[in-house]
């Protein structure tokens, strides 16, 4: 007796279990299991969605949906998703289009890994190959529009731009899996398809310097430029000069392109005035001190940023300061931070810090935050604000006095209004006047 109930509770889980795993399932797509009558697949759903006759038109329609087979994307009854998708849309798409993602991928497309492929694609059909919304390079325009800026305005345009495959003569749309950029190959590899190293013109224009084993990138813009020979804007003088000898062994060299000296010591020789100025100071920011030196931040040819940055002041502190430059993008994206801090709106660090070196802590440009640094763009402190100063002691550690960083944090504090520190007044304000808590 005592067995079978042993066996009869068994056989009960196993049911239960079964029921769960059913319930929770991922859905499939419904294909055969609609039982529809004969004749009716895809007839059925476009006597409602007559809209998309005209698509069944274009020149090019996905399979699926061409076949009449609806059910393969949509579930006709229920679903979690938009549009009573079987799967996410990250999911769907990738389900039958699997190559479109190599494994390992060393750079991928944002809107591919975020299932938005209808941003470039029209998934039941359109009059342009591979059922693309736009053609060519329009296409990618339509998100990326400070390169159809830059190309609108340049007295020089890099020709495969202009060329049928516009972008994608240089780029992949969905992933590189070799290359960043979504590169199909990397510099100078990808450059030398089109440029001949070896001709004579090619290499007096390069002082006779073998820039075929070189990083084309690090002089030449390929988008397009205002300068002749598609430089960069902003180019370094001794590049501009066509004097590379400055920095490199000499062309007749055994290694042509090794540059003299380590970075700092090279820099120094004409940037001597700054690196002095910038050693005597107290406090030094460790990139100018290492090996690597001015390399960290500055690019050594040219570059589209002032003072040959190697991207905006945001992107390259971000590169170690990852944390704060999270921190003032969510304070961005909040609707609460309507009246931001300038600099942290902007994303511009060096309106505070010094990015070499300071004689004040956390390399701040001026000694007092209170007058010096906030009150150069916050007016009202000369005339109202909570009593700070070297005579106001901060209560909760007798060591501290208070200023403007005792209620703000200068680099955004995420969905904090007014970059407090907490997530209302009150709760700021009851830190020190614990009498005040109710």
């Amino acid at each position: 007796m005592r067995t079978e109930t042993v066996a009869i509770r068994h056989t009960m889980y196993i049911v239960i279990w079964g029921l769960c795993a059913l319930l929770f399932a991922a859905p499939a797509p419904a294909k055969e299991s609609m039982k529809l009558k004969p004749g009716t697949t895809g007839k059925a759903c476009l006597e409602c969605h007559a809209a998309f006759k005209e698509k069944v038109k274009k020149a090019y329609v996905h399979t699926t949906f061409k076949n009449g087979d609806c059910s393969s994307c949509h579930d006709p009854h229920t679903s979690n998703y938009k549009n009573l998708l079987v799967l996410s849309p990250a999911k769907l798409c990738l389900s039958c289009h699997k190559e479109v993602l190599p494994d390992k991928s060393r750079s991928l497309h944002g809107i591919v890994t975020e299932g938005k492929c209808n941003q470039c694609h029209d998934s039941h059909g359109s009059d342009i190959k591979f059922q693309l919304l736009n053609k060519g390079n329009e296409l990618c325009f339509g998100c990326h529009k400070e390169i159809k800026e830059q190309a609108q305005t340049n007295k020089f345009n890099h020709s495969p731009m202009a060329k049928e495959k516009g972008c994608l003569n240089c780029h992949t749309p969905h992933a590189s899996a070799a290359q960043k950029s979504l590169l199909k190959e990397g510099a100078p590899g990808l450059c030398l398809k089109c440029h001949n190293v070896t001709k004579g013109q090619f290499k007096s224009k390069h002082m006779n310097y073998p820039v075929g084993e070189s990083n084309c990138i690090s002089c030449h813009n390929p988008h397009g430029s205002n300068t002749r020979g598609l430089l960069f804007d902003n180019p370094h003088s001794p590049v501009n000069k066509k004097t590379c000898g400055e920095c490199h062994e000499s062309a007749t060299a055994s290694n042509p392109l090794a540059i003299k000296k380590q970075s700092k010591e090279l820099c120094g020789k004409c940037h001597e005035k700054m690196m002095k100025e910038t050693f005597d100071k107290n406090r030094l920011h460790w990139p100018v001190a290492d090996a690597q030196g001015c390399l960290h931040c500055h690019a050594p040819h040219a570059s589209k940023e002032k003072k040959l940055l190697k991207a905006g002041p945001l992107d390259v502190c971000g590169k170690c300061h990852g944390d704060t430059v999270e921190l003032q993008k969510w304070t961005k994206m909040d609707p609460a931070n309507k009246k931001l801090c300038e600099p942290v709106k902007k994303g511009n660090c060096v309106v505070c810090h010094s990015p070499h070196a300071s004689d004040y802590p956390l390399l701040l440009v001026k000694p007092s935050v209170n007058a010096d640094l906030c009150g150069r763009c916050h007016e009202w402190q000369t005339h109202s604000t909570h009593p700070i100063g070297e005579k106001v002691i901060d209560s909760r550690n007798k060591n501290l006095t208070l200023d403007c960083l005792s209620c703000h944090n200068a680099c955004g504090t995420q969905n904090h209004p007014a970059m407090l520190h907490f997530q209302t007044t009150y709760d700021l304000c009851i830190q020190c006047h614990t009498d005040r808590k109710r």
